[in-house]
Formats: C-alpha cells, structure tokens, sequence
C-alpha cells in the first residue's frame, strides 16, 4: 500500500497542491508531518519520526555563501538504498559534445514536434534539438522539446547534468518532486534543480513544450544595476512546494541522466518519500505574467536584455552561459521608433520559442510551439511584411497582448542534432521570409 501525506492536505500524486512557498533563493523550511523536521541541528543522532537524514548538494561545499546550494531532506529510506543502475535507451534525447553535424551559420525554423506515440510520457518524449559545451565539465546548455499524452506511472526521473527549466506550452504538468509538488501550465515555468527527483502527472491531458537543460552555474535573478531595487522577476513570486511523500512499497523504475546517458534501476520504494526538508536547493515555479515589463517611454528599442527572467552567468562577467527571457505582454509608445525587434547581428546565439499567439516580428510561420535558432551573428529580424507594415504605422500608444513568446539564449553556437537538421517538421524555407525586402535608399 502506499499514501501521500502534506501538512496542508495535498498529495503527490492526487492532483491537489497545497499553496506554495514564496521566495526565489530562500533558505525554506516545509515539514509534511508536524515534528518531523528536527530543530537545531540538521543531522542529530536520530532524526525525528525515524527518518534518516540526508544532504542533497547542488554546489561545492566551499563556494560562497551566496552561492552555495543545498537541502537537507528527511525521508523514509536514504537515498543510497537502491541496486545497480543499467543503461537505458536514450531515445530522442542527446547530449554534449554536440558532434553529429557540423556548427551551422544558417538560420533555422521548425514547426512544432508532430505528436507522439500513444503512451508517452515526460522522459520518453523528450526531444533534443541541440546545445553546446561539454556535459562532463559541467558547461554549456541544450534545448529539448518534449510532446507526452501519459503520465509517469510507478516512474521516476533526475537530471545529474544539470538543472531543468521547462516551458509549458500545452497542457499542465504535475511535478511531483522530491520536495513535494508543483503545478505549471502555459504561462508559467517551472525550474527543477539539479539531481533532484520528480514524476510528471498530466492532470488536463496531452502536454507540450520546451527545456532548457542548464549545465552551468545555476539560474539566478538577473542584477538590476541602473533599474534600482524593482522591476522584472520579483523574488517573492517564484514558489517552491511544500513538503509531501509517497509512502509506497512496489517497483518503481528510477530514471538517471549522468554525462549524457540515461541510467536505470528498479527500486522496491518511491524515492518521493521526503516528509520534511529545508534549504535554499529547491524547484521553483514561476508566473510569466506577473514579469514587470521595463521598455522605452521616448524612443528607440532597447536591447532585449531587459527582457530577461533568470540567468546563469559564466566566470566572464556579464557573459551567460544562458539566459532565459521572456516576451510578455506590454506597451509600445516609443516616438519616431521602428516598434518591433530591429534588424540585428548577436555575438549571442538565440533560440525562440513561442508560447502562445503571435511574435510581432514575425507576421507568419512562428507558431505556437515551434521555434527558431539564430546562431552566433547570423543576421535576422522582422520579416518583409513586418517591416513594410511597421515603417508605416501611425505611432499612437500600442499595447501588444496578442502572443507570448521567449528566449533561450547562450554564449556559444548552438549545434544541431542530426535529428533536428533533418526532421520533417524543420522548414526549409525559412530564408524566405527575408526576401523582398526592396531597395529604397535615395542619393540625396
């Protein structure tokens, strides 16, 4: 038999979420059972409702404290009580050193994943379209896609290379981690840490959407620096879970990526057995519509730096490893401005995606679920139709709400897998959004 205990009444895998913690980076405290959660100490000779103690760490011991990550979890059976793991099949995913096809300069657009087979779930459907660094010296990023119509049953999975930001474009997921569980449909993202464990429920059916796989130092909030103390992601609404468990006994397939493989063992418990833990290494899940939109109130476009959510920065200052931004709604008031995105070549490599709606710099064929890559300075920008209509509007007040779109950004080229460079659904007319562009300058 198994059950699901939450000091708030909710359950991992029974569809009610108890109400979050709030604060992004916060030492948070959550116990499912009163008392379980010892005080004073982390690790007292016996822990409390005999539950064994146990650090998870998601950075060194020695960085600073204001990096430093880690949890202490009290769970029913330790972590280290498991058999052998075996490899596994990969299926779609891929991992660093991208090596398959060679760097590529030329833009690329895709049509969203056709849908999968019947029966898959998160693990399963996901997706890989490319990344870069080195998955074993913990440096780079990749960019997944995942389509699921069935949820993990008796199933569990960790990410020992690095920490997931998932994007839902369709359907809500039900993340039930160790740490208890979260919701997230279209519009919200959801982070889960490094190595730490979560089963992913489809409580409304079919899911889609987007990873972004950060092998780097971990996402924090972008400093504000001239912006001053607010505006952006504010820190008070990304929510971590509270405490729950599953107290069950029967196989579960515990699912591992280590240097990019996939690893499994059979347990004869659910590792999802916290009952109580505290620390600041914890999943989030964030709103993007309550992101604080800044912008121009004169003229001009501003970079799209502003524009960003979470970042994970490299050893060069003010270079990410990647970066996750965000397209929100908002007003355009800018005066004698070229409104959309301007044309533009990026030491930067991008990949958008598109949440929902419509991109104002594309007038057609960026759909919801698609995406697009601009490498490293490869030229791009609003397309013909955007520019003609753009350089001709009457510059009243705009408020643009009709689209949610994002960025995953990076500092080193994206390179492709082969399956993203020769799929069905990559389009490979992309370039012609450009042409037609005509010719209007006049020797004054």
């Amino acid at each position: 038999m198994g059950t699901v205990g939450n000091v708030a009444g909710s359950g991992g895998g029974d569809g009610a979420v108890a109400r979050p913690l709030s604060g992004f980076g916060n030492q948070h405290r959550s116990e499912a059972v009163p008392g379980a959660l010892p005080e004073g100490r982390n690790s007292p000779q016996r822990a409390p409702l005999g539950l064994y103690a146990e650090q998870l760490s998601g950075s060194a011991f020695t960085e600073p404290r204001a990096d430093n990550r880690r949890s202490w979890l009290y769970r029913i059976r330790p972590s280290a009580a498991h058999p052998p793991l075996h490899r596994i099949g990969n299926g779609g995913l891929r991992s660093a050193p991208f090596d398959e096809t060679e760097p590529d300069p030329n833009r690329r657009r895709w049509d969203p994943l056709p849908e999968p087979p019947a029966g898959t779930d998160f693990v399963a459907g996901l997706w890989t379209l490319g990344g870069n660094g080195d998955v074993r010296r913990r440096e780079g990023m990749s960019i997944h896609l995942y389509r699921a119509d069935s949820p993990m049953v008796d199933r569990v999975f960790g990410d020992a290379d690095g920490e997931l930001l998932i994007v839902p474009q369709r359907g809500t997921l039900l993340l039930v981690t160790e740490f208890g569980p979260l919701r997230a449909g279209p519009g919200h993202v959801a982070l889960i840490p490094r190595g730490v464990r979560f089963r992913v429920e489809l409580p409304d059916g079919p899911a889609a959407g987007y990873v972004c796989e950060n092998r780097g130092r971990p996402f924090v909030l972008p400093e504000l620096g001239p912006i001053g103390a607010n505006g952006l992601a504010a820190a008070r609404d990304f929510e971590a879970p509270t405490a729950a468990f599953e107290d069950v006994e029967r196989p579960v397939e515990v699912v591992t990526k280590f240097c990019g493989n996939l690893w499994a063992a059979a347990y004869d418990h659910s590792p999802l057995d916290v009952v109580a833990w505290h620390g600041n290494h914890v999943p989030y899940r964030y709103d993007l519509r309550r992101f604080n939109v800044l912008g121009s109130i004169s003229f001009d476009h501003p970079d799209p730096s502003i524009f960003t959510v979470l970042t994970s920065p490299s050893t060069q200052p003010g270079v990410a490893n990647a970066d996750f931004v965000v397209f929100a709604p908002r007003w355009l008031v800018g005066e004698d401005t070229f409104r959309p995105p301007y044309f533009h070549r990026n030491v930067m490599s991008e990949y958008m995606g598109l949440i929902e709606g419509a991109y104002d710099a594309k007038a057609s064929g960026f759909v919801p679920g698609g995406g697009s890559l601009h490498n490293m300075l490869s030229a791009h920008g609003p397309d013909r139709e955007t520019f003609e209509r753009a350089s001709a509007a009457e510059l009243t007040p705009q408020k643009v709400d009709d689209g949610l779109a994002f960025m995953f950004e990076t500092r080193w080229p994206v390179t492709l897998t082969e399956q993203a460079a020769s799929c069905g659904h990559l389009q490979r007319d992309y370039d012609a959004v450009w042409q037609g562009l005509e010719r209007h300058f006049r020797q004054p």
